[in-house]
Parts: C-alpha cells; structure tokens; sequence
C-alpha cells in the first residue's frame, strides 16, 4: 500500500512528491519574496490539468484555489489562461481541446520528459500520437539547456493583450525542469512595496538556473501568479486576493 504523508510544507505518496520552500532575497524596496515547489513524479500522469467549473472555452473563470479544491488537489498553481485568448494548442490530460498553432508552447509527455517546441511546426493530434499529456501556451521558454534565453525581454506572448504586460517587474508563475519527472514550479510575489516587488523575466530565468533547472517557461503573471498547497493559498497575490482564472496545474491528494 502506498504510504500518504502531508506536512506544512511537504507532501508524499508512492513516488510523487512535493516540496514548497519560501524564498526571501534583498531588501527595503527591493525586497522579492518567492515561493518554490519541487515536484517528483512516480508517473508523469500525476501532474494534471483541470478547467474552471471543468469546462473548456474562452472566459470561463474560477479561482485557482476553488479549482484546485473541485479536483482534490493538495498542489496546484494558476495554468496558461487559455480562455484569455482563442489561438494556442490546448492539450489537457491526453484530450485535444484547440489546434490554432501560434507561438512557442510547452508540452509535457507521459513518459515524464518535457519541451519548449513551436506549435506553428507540429499539429495537436501528432503531439498526442508522440505521447503529449498536457500543453502550456503562454512563454517565453526563459531557459533552454540550462542557460538563460536571450532577448526573452522584448517578447510579446499576445499582441490582444492591452496591459497585460509580461515586462519589467512582475508576479511570476513558471515552471521549469530539472530533469524526467523533476519539475520546480515558482511563483513570485510583486507589486507589494517592501514586501514584493516582482521580478524581470532575466531575474526569473536566474532564479530557475539557480534551482538546476534545465528548462523554464513562463506563465500567465500578475495578479493571476497563485500557489496553492493542502488547502490554502501559500503566496500573496498582488490584487490582495485571487485573480480568476481559466485553469490550473495540479497533483491530487
């Protein structure tokens, strides 16, 4: 039998676990707070995705923790925000929800590897056929092969995205890999004078080759960038509560 253990901080059962550390780096104004999970896979299919109110399609929103708590999940963070936008390639638990290629994407496999690949050179039904179990379009990629990706500070992900901005100083979600089945999720805090004031995507890139991750892509940020762990929401989103959203990543207890 499989053996459940759940600690403030930590989770296990079997193969998979979870690990949330509390990152606080400089000071005053220039204080950034961030919060780490390093997440082991005993099977790539732990990692899930799940929909606001488990439905696909465009602004359908629910918050990260009422999603999180639907799916029984003791982990979870705000996913792409697919709804926000009609393009992308949206593959979620080995189903095929859009094909509308357009930037570069993130697929996660079943045999537990991961890839920043451009959606515009493949089709959904071919990533699903090599083994693709859940897609992320959102980016930039932010680290490939270990090393920070240039020119990351002048992407646009989305040319519909008003104030959206990806620059500058910003919450975060990302994920990166450290290797098959060893992922490291961070969300940092912003726009929180004294407490938080975000990060560039270098900055977030740094914080991802720190942690040895070999590859990083970002997420959808701001008010949006939410951890959840058993039961709570671990960080301080920057609207001073939760942003809706449209879906989330997440590990079931």
């Amino acid at each position: 039998s499989t053996e459940t253990v759940l600690t403030d901080t930590s989770y296990t059962s079997g193969e998979t676990s979870v690990e949330i550390s509390t990152v606080v780096e400089g000071s005053g104004d220039s204080t950034v707070t961030y919060y780490v999970a390093e997440v082991t896979l005993g099977d790539a299919t732990a990692l899930r995705s799940a929909f606001a109110n488990n439905q696909f399609g465009e602004n359908i929103t629910d918050l990260t923790s009422s999603i999180a708590e639907e799916n029984d999940a003791v982990f979870a963070i705000n996913g792409d925000y697919y709804g926000f936008r009609d393009t992308g390639i949206v593959i979620r638990n080995g189903v095929v929800y859009r094909d509308e290629p357009a930037r570069t994407g993130l697929v996660f496999y079943t045999d537990g590897s991961v890839e920043v690949y451009d959606e515009t050179a493949t089709s959904a039904d071919e990533l699903v056929a090599a083994g693709a179990w859940n897609t992320l379009s959102f980016g930039p990629a932010i680290v490939e092969d270990g090393a920070v990706v240039d020119g990351i500070e002048d992407v646009e992900v989305d040319t519909n995205f008003g104030n959206h901005s990806i620059q500058g100083d910003q919450p975060r979600t990302a994920v990166g890999v450290i290797d098959d089945n060893h992922l490291v999720f961070v969300v940092v805090d912003g726009r929180q004078s004294g407490y938080s004031e975000g990060v560039t995507l270098t900055e977030l890139a740094d914080i991802f080759v720190d942690l040895g991750a070999t590859t990083a892509y970002n997420l959808d940020g701001g008010g949006s960038s939410t951890m959840f762990f058993d039961g709570e929401v671990v960080n301080s989103p920057s609207n001073g509560g939760e942003r809706a959203t449209s879906d989330i990543l997440y590990i079931a207890g």
